[in-house]
């Protein structure tokens, strides 16, 4: 699994967790909803900032997306239920 979508699953996993849309998610981090989507896709690259900003409104800190993301893609790799 390319790590995009890896970081890109673990911002959805982490907001679906909140229960809240694209739209609120894209609303409190700042961007634009079609910038969120394309990065749970793992279509758009996250930015240090946005990836900080994402973090923020997700209510954890940018390491815990980026392990969640690492044990993503770590399961891929392995042959895991997310490849």
């Amino acid at each position: 699994m390319d790590i995009g979508i890896a970081f890109g699953r673990a911002v959805k996993l982490r907001r679906t967790e909140l229960g809240v849309s694209q739209e609120v998610l894209a609303d409190k981090a700042g961007l634009a909803r079609s910038f969120v989507s394309g990065v749970e896709r793992g279509k758009a690259s996250a930015s240090i900032v946005s990836v900080w900003k994402l973090a923020e409104a997700l209510e954890c800190l940018p390491s815990d997306l980026w392990l969640s993301a690492e044990r993503l893609h770590q399961g891929a790799k392995k042959g895991g239920p997310h490849s």
